[in-house]
């Protein structure tokens, strides 16, 4: 190495040192004198919204319990001035089907959740539970039996759709949601939603989480 360029490598190497002293000593002043960003009018605030809601959001329609309903239809036709023999119908059909129960949050807004100043406290709005559409489940509803007039047979026999349940299915579709409205499926939903929402709220660090259901 020439003496030029051994000079010039001992030059750069002292400017190297000479920063990074500079750079450790302003960090420890600063360090020592805390007050001393507040002469250049820095602030820290947190404007972090709350990320609960979101949360809940995503959720949106909760489906949070399902009913099980099993009935018995009995379904007969009669012509005033015939008789059944003649003229007539009686199915007796056994339907099974499910009903949903669902908490819809998809509308949830920022007051409908609530937070206090330590982030340690939640409560949270949200409408009352509602029914779904039943569900008849053709692989457990059977007809137990059918009986028929000589008029009704010989119509079966040029018939596109012999033997249709359409009528007794729609009716035991009717008599499921009837069920449902009269069980606790919807009281059931709303428990299981509460349960939800506390385990989820829990581990986003809340300790108290309050859960209301209303209009």
């Amino acid at each position: 190495m020439s003496a030029r360029k051994a000079v010039s490598w001992w030059v750069k190497a002292g400017v190297g040192v000479v920063l990074a002293a500079a750079l450790v000593l302003m960090g420890l002043q600063l360090s020592v004198l805390p007050g001393l960003g507040g002469l250049f009018g820095e602030e820290t605030r947190d404007r972090s919204g709350p990320a609960l809601l979101g949360s809940i959001q995503d959720i949106s329609r909760y489906e949070a319990a399902t009913g099980h309903f099993q009935v018995v239809v009995d379904l007969e036709k009669d012509t005033a001035y015939l008789p059944d023999a003649v003229r007539g119908t009686r199915v007796l059909y056994v339907g099974a089907g499910t009903v949903d129960a669902y908490v819809d949050m998809g509308m949830l807004d920022g007051k409908d959740v609530t937070v206090n100043k330590e982030r340690t406290a939640a409560t949270i709005r949200l409408p009352h539970a509602v029914l779904g559409k039943p569900a008849l489940d053709p692989d457990r509803s059977y007809a137990v039996s059918k009986q028929r007039g000589l008029l009704d047979r010989l119509g079966d026999l040029f018939s596109d759709n012999p033997n249709n349940e359409q009528a007794v299915q729609q009716l035991a579709v009717r008599h499921i949601a009837t069920a449902a409205k009269d069980s606790r499926l919807t009281a059931q939903a709303e428990q299981n939603t509460t349960r939800m929402l506390e385990g989820l709220l829990h581990s986003l660090g809340f300790t108290e989480v309050r859960v209301v259901y209303g209009p």
